[in-house]
């Protein structure tokens, strides 16, 4: 993916990937954004908040936005290959049947089998590795059976997809002052601070959050470079072994920066908003988790977007939560 250049990602980019998303024989949805104050969340800033519902997304998260846009740019048919722990699967897996294109998903041996077994429900291929096998198992499929790689996060048509949940935000809220993101490979990140910066909001401040055991992008940031790490968080969708290229670019060119969460405070926010009747995965509250937490400087009397990007969490794993 690193002979994508940055200045590929244009406005037009991404308004005409919008109408794809929008026009999508896949279903997405255009997720409500409610205000903080129409909940019982509580809040120690006085700020203005509204929270994306993107945990009500079709499949349960952002991730169908971007597959939407890559099966509507590809041949059909496939065969493709992808790696993910779980909601890019899902998706992908979900638009293979649709499309009737044959797929296979290479997942993590961490990830829940809860997650494998419903990826197969789509007639899609499981294959469970080590995490640091993930890329090879998915070249010896491009090179051994012929299949295309879409890859889960560093891909153009993916961002441009994605970018399509920063364009609805502005549709609510044209001027934010923050705007504040989860991250793990840094698609949706990279998507929507394009879309919200492009779209002419230069005074806009827009933040990664990634767990402290899964600090890829943040350490890409310090290292002027795309990094890696042995990755280890309960936010299994935000712990992919290393940092996107050109999420990486885009983010250093429109992210004011990366802030870290715990698992601690990751595990209490999950049980914080199932409290206030919001069902969010672990990898979808790092956003809100940082904002709780102090996380994010200078909120007082700002106009403030916090995305929940997904809430593919079983009943049997809520049950791990604090109460």
């Amino acid at each position: 993916m690193g002979e994508v250049s940055v200045d590929a990602v244009t406005l037009d980019l991404l308004r005409e990937a919008r109408e794809t998303v929008k026009n999508s024989p896949l279903g997405v949805i255009h997720t409500p954004m409610i205000p903080w104050g129409q909940t019982s969340l509580p809040l120690n800033t006085h700020c203005n908040i509204h929270i994306k519902l993107e945990n009500m997304q079709r499949t349960g998260s952002f991730k169908i936005r971007g597959v939407s846009n890559q099966f509507a740019r590809r041949p059909q048919g496939g065969p493709f290959v992808t790696m993910s722990a779980g909601n890019y699967g899902k998706s992908f897996a979900y638009a293979s049947k649709h499309y009737g294109s044959k797929g296979k998903v290479v997942m993590p041996e961490t990830a829940p089998v809860s997650r494998s077994i419903l990826i197969q429900s789509f007639g899609v291929e499981v294959e469970r590795v080590p995490t640091t096998c993930l890329m090879d198992v998915v070249n010896r499929c491009v090179q051994e059976d012929n299949m295309s790689f879409l890859h889960s996060y560093d891909d153009l048509d993916l961002i441009a997809g994605h970018a399509s949940l920063g364009l609805e935000v502005l549709e609510v809220m044209p001027e934010p002052d923050v705007v504040v993101v989860c991250c793990g490979g840094g698609g949706l990140l990279a998507g929507v601070a394009a879309a919200i910066k492009l779209s002419g909001c230069e005074k806009t401040r827009i933040y990664g959050v990634e767990p402290e055991g899964a600090c890829t992008m943040y350490r890409s940031f310090i290292e002027k470079k795309p990094v890696g790490m042995d990755t280890k968080s309960i936010a299994s969708g935000l712990a992919p072994p290393f940092a996107g290229t050109l999420p990486f670019e885009l983010c250093q060119r429109f992210v004011e920066g990366i802030v870290l969460v715990s698992d601690e405070e990751i595990k209490a926010s999950v049980s914080a908003l199932y409290r206030s009747g919001l069902v969010v995965e672990p990898s979808g509250t790092a956003a809100f988790a940082a904002i709780v937490n102090g996380k994010i400087p200078e909120l007082e009397g700002k106009n403030v977007v916090c995305i929940l990007s997904g809430g593919n969490v079983g009943k049997d794993e809520l049950a791990n939560f604090p109460d």
